[in-house]
């Protein structure tokens, strides 16, 4: 490759927001080598197969931009003016065009402009033709909502997508405390053998009799535990359907009328089952789903003996169509025996026709995503009670061969997956092993995907977190056969992302919170502060190593905790990091949260809660594993043999929730942050 077609190449990707190098966390620039630019480049849907050919390439992605006349979406922030640049030919830019403005209300305004009186930003050329950028405004104060612009232009009609939020997303005005337990750990007398959705009602519960207004957990998305056992909350089968892993079967209307269930539930060999999944330290995933969906597919056939519950069935399908098409994937899943990218190519294409999947097995997949929004609603209702309430978790991505990538496949990139350039902890860098969304085609597509994934979780969260943040921004992607060290980042469109999720915040009032930890730029955090994102503040990464001052500041309106779902528990921090034990006792000592210097695990825990609830944090998640001393992680990144995503909590809900140490730290941060307001 000679240095025209390397400067071609490298202009090319920048076009295509694709970035040619970037910084690593040692401040070293990294160039992006042309294979792997070339790469990404195809996977984008660049025609390209030497670099010879970027030339070409740009010519013809000008000229596309140049042509659509305006982009696909605009923002327009708080009571500004819709503000549009117009990109025309010159015989259409001194021409007249009706506009049309349908608001998300269903109100239409229309009027008619003469574009030769508009203001002319720029003239441009490419290749031989000749493009007028104009600007248009639009002296009209809209309604937050997702509104279209339509203009018709002498011989076309073009739109875009004008998106009206607030600037900043919604805050909680009060300073608040909770507590942070994954849902398979959490465990009672009477659950499975894994936490189910009435364990959560009543953490909820024990949680709001301490002051406490927040439970946080990780995601509860749909998971493959039939064709494979997945169990990692971060691979689901789909961002818009629920684990119905979580039910708990004894609660379900169903079951009062259906003879067969009851039978089986009563019956000596399904009690010692049960007590064998108690016994057991780890989550038995398949055999748990196993036995709960054979007592579930009694129900579902009793449910046709119930002609309210299934109009009430039908209610719900009527406004989520979307159900029955998943059910019907996970029964062809089923009747496959395989993931979809090892299908025929015609139920690749997504064409499933009913001798492609067993209908009864469609039948029962449907019925349970029912019954987990029914128990969903009865815990969020609950959670409100006392808000936030609810703390859910958006992963960033979702399975390769789960539901979204096969129904969304013009949004997700083949032959590419996200990961993480090389870090202190993982010098190779990390492919977690899911595709990306496409940036262009998520703005074509309006963000529809991405909103829908939103609302499924705000639709009882009051809370959500964003799991890898700076995918607003850019993602890490490393094309397929490359190792991690040599991925590129590939930016996407912050400002529309930011716009969308301060007017969901708005209308579900759901504090939104961005996983900012590890190698962040600044420019993230400055726009997470400038549209009311929350950071997250983890005391482990605040150390300073300074005996004075050993832990940096705790933002203000930040999420503190002392360590997240992919970190050893606090008592294996203490024994782990010397610069904490040689410089946190007299520091808290000296600030009054430990009567005196001592490096007991127990003291310095109470300690640090103390600290963080006290602090300016918006909100203080307790892990409730840290209270009893665990030092055992939920899940070690990198790692197969480790247990991960398996582990239950060492104590039953009805043992640690009348625990006098667990009690006692609890009422003091919920005396502590109630002193703070």
């Amino acid at each position: 490759m000679n240095r025209t077609e390397w400067r071609q190449l490298r202009y090319l990707a920048r076009l295509c927001g694709v970035e040619t190098a970037y910084h690593d966390v040692t401040g070293v620039r990294r160039e992006a080598s042309p294979e792997a630019l070339l790469a990404v480049l195809r996977a984008l849907g660049v025609a390209l197969a030497t670099p010879a050919e970027a030339g070409a390439a740009i010519r013809e992605l000008r000229l596309q931009k140049a042509r659509r006349a305006c982009e696909p979406v605009t923002v327009v922030w708080g009571e500004a003016p819709l503000r549009l640049q117009l990109c025309l030919p010159p015989e259409q830019a001194e021409s007249r065009v009706a506009t049309s403005l349908s608001l998300e209300d269903g109100t239409v305004l229309s009027a008619a402009l003469d574009l030769a009186t508009l203001p002319r930003r720029r003239c441009l050329k490419v290749a031989e033709e000749e493009f007028v950028v104009k600007e248009l405004v639009l002296p009209v104060k809209l309604p937050p909502g997702y509104h279209r612009l339509h203009l018709s232009l002498p011989g076309r009609v073009t739109e875009t997508l004008v998106v009206s939020a607030p600037v900043k997303a919604y805050t909680y005005p009060e300073k608040i405390w909770g507590v942070f337990v994954p849902l398979y750990a959490l465990h009672s007398e009477r659950s499975w053998g894994a936490g189910d959705f009435t364990d959560l009602e009543n953490l909820v519960g024990w949680v709001q009799g301490l002051g406490g207004q927040l439970v946080g957990t990780l995601p509860l998305l749909a998971a493959f535990l039939d064709v494979i056992c997945e169990p990692s909350p971060y691979l689901p089968v789909s961002c818009l359907f629920w684990n119905e892993f979580y039910l708990d079967v004894t609660r379900i209307p169903e079951l009062a009328h259906c003879p067969p269930a009851r039978e089986l539930l009563a019956s000596p060999a399904v009690r010692e089952e049960l007590a064998a999944f108690r016994q057991r330290p780890l989550v038995a995933y398949r055999r748990v789903m196993a036995l709960k969906r054979t007592i579930l597919e009694l129900l579902a056939r009793c449910l046709e003996a119930l002609p309210a519950r299934r109009a009430a069935l039908e209610q719900w399908l009527a406004a989520k169509p979307q159900a029955r098409d998943y059910a019907r994937f996970r029964a062809a899943v089923e009747q496959q025996h395989r993931l979809w990218p090892q299908w025929p190519a015609h139920l690749q294409a997504g064409h499933l026709t009913e001798g492609d999947y067993d209908p009864d097995a469609a039948r029962y997949h449907l019925f349970v995503q029912w019954l987990t929004e029914e128990q969903l609603q009865s815990v969020a209702a609950k959670a409100k009670e006392s808000p936030p309430g609810l703390y859910f978790d958006l992963p960033l991505g979702v399975h390769p061969a789960g539901y979204d990538t096969w129904r969304e496949r013009a949004l997700f990139v083949p032959g590419v997956a996200t990961g993480a350039p090389p870090d202190p902890f993982f010098a190779a860098g990390q492919n977690w092993g899911f595709p990306p969304l496409h940036p262009e085609r998520l703005r074509e597509e309006g963000y529809r995907y991405f909103i829908a994934a939103l609302r499924h979780q705000l639709r009882y969260a009051g809370a959500l977190r964003l799991d890898h943040v700076m995918r607003l921004h850019r993602l890490f992607w490393i094309p397929a056969g490359f190792p991690a060290a040599q991925g590129v980042y590939v930016r996407y469109r912050a400002a529309e992302f930011y716009a969308i999720l301060t007017l969901e915040a708005h209308r579900y009032q759901a504090v939104i919170v961005g996983e900012d930890l590890g190698t962040v730029p600044p420019y993230v955090r400055t726009a997470m502060a400038r549209h009311g994102i929350g950071r997250m503040y983890i005391l482990p990464f605040a150390l300073t190593g300074t005996p004075r001052w050993p832990l940096n500041p705790v933002p203000a309106g930040a999420l503190a905790a002392l360590n997240t779902h992919d970190m050893p528990p606090f008592a294996a921090f203490w024994q782990q990091d010397g610069r904490a034990r040689s410089t946190l006792p007299s520091f808290l000592a000296a600030n009054n949260f430990l009567p005196e210097p001592t490096d007991a695990p127990a003291a310095i825990l109470a300690g640090c809660l103390s600290w963080l609830a006290q602090s300016p944090a918006g909100c203080l998640l307790v892990n409730l594993e840290d209270l009893w001393g665990e030092t055992a992680p939920q899940n070690v990144p990198g790692t197969t043999a480790y247990p991960n995503w398996q582990r239950k909590t060492r104590y039953p809900f009805e043992q640690f929730s009348r625990s006098p140490e667990v009690l006692e730290i609890l009422q003091r941060v919920n005396l502590l942050r109630k002193e703070g307001d």
